[in-house]
């Protein structure tokens, strides 16, 4: 009875805290060396003593996570902190380790190290993540050997510093976690400032770069660089630069965050869980740079939107930052440039050394029409005089009340096609019209002038009219753009229009492969990237359905799958830019006189890749996909020959009713078919388990199944006949020359004899096809 008593007391702890646990998930306060998280056990988590903040794997995009620390209590679980922003993993096999040398490391499904904190660190002996939201790595004394807050990302909490080895980064847009181009940081004259980062320009906005230091309240003389603020929301730098939060109730939770905006917010968690703002630095948010990218303009209507000039258009409707584009550059020194008038607008800075005050508004336009690097001019109309010819034109901003008029050179046949100061506003145009009869009638009596000036100022009207609704249709169109342009920033693939593809493909001359969804061009994109561009022929979907499958395929991400850079749905048109590859497909090395240049190292790499690639495709994708057309020249070979599948998710893109691409209809080519197409069975991922089986037996024949004697079933039953006799060498292909890892050589074999059986329910699937030619070691 006492031993009973005694084996119930020390079990009734352990019960208790059974009870207590969190259901479907565990909750850590540290990892001690060799513990690790994993985003399969996506509710497994490390949480702060009192369960503030959480660490643990955030799903970023489909199957793509990011080490992350998070407010657990907010509505949004609001993310502060990312080891790998940049650089998400897999959903699958990705772990965050603290490895016994004492290093946290987070690895890919592929085993490659994608973040740790530095090796040369002494070894720590666990992970905690403090009350403060700090992530740190403790040693043997419990001494802080490395901290998160010492490596922020877009956030800052309180009292953790600013300092001049740091800065705060922006997220590059809304529903993404990826770096931006605003950053919070300290300059070299040891002010801290907001700056616009893009990779071709840099500029300083807050604060106001047209205002001295000292007159906006800064201090640059000093020997440290740190900034902070406290539980209460009081912010303190060494630069002098002070304020509060409008609410500083005690016992409340504030972060300082650089939203994507470029804008600088602090937050308040208020009791239900969502954030209110408290502070934000007296900055238009139309004075943030580079916010809507080369010739675009900042406006209010009644929030800050972005627009382009008349008759410009946005080069990515994904993304504002890439600006705009003019119909057509003009020519320096042509006598056919023009310019485009636009009220109440300027473009902030960039100004040519030909700017100056007491300047007449035709002495600037003819300083700016000289001046070949002058692309537009700003001249201001309050009486000074002041006259800025541009260089570059960014930061464009546009207010009701802002006494300048923006000039931008065009040529003079995009003004015909644009209008007459179609950029003006109809008001004033009429103000125009009723000045110049004005003058007019003082000079004459005759009644024709005024029915010219009404029949003008009715004509002028309807212009104005017929332009509003198309603005507003523009703006409707512009907006649906760019929420799901929002969606594909996050996924890394852009939208092309047809011309940009057009000129990069030099109007579709280099075509450098075909198949059965259409030809694929070479093609060089204006940032320098060579792209094959696939020009798809079966493809009857509008844009919206187009988009959505595209936007799918744009979230498989592996490094054995071809990566999909944009895509371009426009009119008719429907095609898919992918990464070029510099190798080409693997026939038109395996099948020709350049065999021996791939050794069985080589093919050995291919095999095993391409079983990754189908692998993940099979297994690991949210949404399973069939490839159901694997072969030698959908594999394609990367500058280091490593193989990468493609032409994979072709059936989302097909036209559901196109009984033509329909899986009750043989797809496929020619000689790499599992038999079930053959006979009207159920098509499943064995399918592919049989094809890759007869690219398999080519890598080691060096023989085409398609060219064998007019039968794959004869190449088959070639190497089956040579392998029952026990010649396994006798099927490899002797340009290999006899070079040739035996014991890969019989794993190989083993697979393509698991991979070509008849029935299907025989074949392996894919993980184990990775087990098996890796010696039963890993999965995919």
């Amino acid at each position: 009875m006492e031993t009973r008593l005694l084996l119930l007391r020390a079990a009734l702890p352990l019960f208790i805290l059974c009870l207590s646990a969190p259901a479907g998930g565990r909750e850590f306060l540290s990892l001690r060396s060799g513990d690790s998280l994993s985003p399969e056990e996506v509710e497994d988590v490390l949480v702060s003593p009192k369960r503030t903040f959480s660490g643990g794997f955030h799903e970023v995009g489909t199957n793509a996570y990011c080490f992350s620390v998070w407010f657990t209590s907010s509505v949004d679980k609001t993310v502060v902190w990312m080891a790998n922003r940049d650089s998400p993993v897999n959903g699958r096999l990705s772990t965050v380790r603290l490895e016994k040398r004492g290093n946290l490391v987070l690895k890919d499904a592929d085993g490659s190290r994608v973040w740790e904190t530095a090796a040369s660190l002494p070894a720590a002996t666990s992970v905690e993540l403090s009350e403060t939201g700090n992530l740190v790595l403790l040693n043997q004394t419990r001494g802080v050997i490395w901290e998160s807050f010492a490596s922020p990302t877009d956030t800052l909490l309180p009292l953790q510093p600013l300092t001049k080895g740091n800065k705060l980064v922006s997220r590059s847009g809304p529903g993404s976690y990826s770096s931006g181009y605003y950053s919070l940081r300290f300059s070299d004259d040891n002010v801290l400032k907001m700056v616009y980062d893009a990779p071709k320009v840099t500029s300083v906005y807050w604060p106001k770069p047209d205002i001295s230091t000292f007159d906006s309240g800064r201090f640059p003389y000093n020997s440290r660089r740190i900034a902070m603020f406290d539980s209460l929301g009081h912010f303190s730098s060494t630069d002098k630069l002070k304020f509060n939060s409008s609410d500083d109730t005690p016992g409340r939770w504030r972060r300082l965050t650089l939203d994507y905006d470029g804008m600088a917010r602090l937050y308040t968690l208020n009791g239900s869980g969502n954030w209110e703002v408290t502070w934000k630095p007296e900055l238009h948010a139309c004075n943030v740079h580079g916010l809507c990218g080369t010739y675009g303009i900042c406006v209010y209507s009644p929030e800050p939107s972005c627009q382009c000039p008349p008759g410009f258009r946005m080069i990515d409707p994904s993304d504002w930052s890439r600006g705009c584009s003019p119909p057509s550059p003009p020519k320096c020194n042509s006598s056919e440039i023009d310019f485009l008038v636009l009220q109440h607008t300027d473009y902030f800075g960039y100004d040519l050394e030909t700017y100056g005050e007491k300047v007449s508004f035709e002495d600037c336009r003819n300083r700016c029409l000289s001046d070949c690097k002058c692309k537009g001019l700003a001249y201001k109309l309050n009486g000074t005089g002041n006259c800025y010819p541009k260089f570059n034109l960014l930061n464009g901003y546009q207010m009701p009340d802002y006494p300048t008029v923006m000039l931008i050179k065009v040529s003079e046949k995009e003004t015909t096609l644009i209008g007459d100061g179609e950029a003006l506003n109809c008001t004033e145009q009429r103000s125009v019209l009723l000045n110049q009869y004005s003058e007019s009638e003082s000079q004459s009596p005759y009644l024709k002038y005024l029915v010219a000036f009404v029949a003008a100022a009715g004509v002028v009207e309807g212009m104005c009219i017929l332009f509003g609704w198309w603005w507003i249709d523009r703006i409707h169109r512009r907006e649906k753009e760019s929420t799901m342009g929002y969606q594909a920033l996050m996924l890394g693939f852009k939208r092309f229009t047809y011309a940009e593809l057009k000129i990069a493909t030099h109007n579709f001359r280099e075509e450098i492969g075909r198949g059965g969804f259409g030809t694929v061009f070479k093609g060089v994109l204006s940032d320098d990237r060579v792209v094959a561009v696939k020009r798809l022929e079966v493809v009857s979907q509008g844009e919206p359905e187009f988009w959505a499958e595209v936007t799918f395929i744009g979230r498989i991400n592996h490094m054995n799958l071809l990566k999909m850079w944009g895509f371009c749905a426009e009119g008719k048109h429907r095609l898919l830019v992918y990464e070029f590859m510099e190798n080409g497909s693997v026939d038109k090395i395996l099948f020709s006189r350049y065999a021996a240049s791939l050794g069985w190292k080589k093919r050995f790499d291919i095999a095993m890749g391409t079983a990754k690639g189908l692998c993940y495709l099979h297994e690991e994708c949210l949404e399973w996909i069939l490839h159901c057309d694997i072969k030698p020249q959908n594999i394609l070979l990367d500058e280091n020959f490593r193989p990468k599948v493609g032409d994979f998710g072709m059936s989302k893109l097909i036209e559901k009713n196109n009984l033509k691409y329909r899986f009750s209809t043989v797809r496929g080519t020619r000689g790499y078919l599992a038999p079930e197409w053959m006979i009207n069975q159920e098509i499943t991922a064995k399918a592919d388990v049989f094809s890759y089986g007869v690219v398999l037996l080519e890598l080691v024949t060096g023989k085409s199944a398609a060219d064998f004697h007019e039968d794959v079933h004869n190449l088959i039953q070639w190497a089956q006949s040579k392998l029952r006799q026990g010649d396994e060498m006798g099927i490899v292909d002797t340009s290999l020359a006899g070079d040739v890892n035996e014991e890969q050589l019989r794993r190989v074999v083993k697979v393509i004899l698991m991979c070509l059986e008849v029935e299907k329910d025989r074949r392996p699937s894919m993980s184990t096809v990775v087990k098996a030619l890796q010696g039963d070691d890993d999965d995919c």
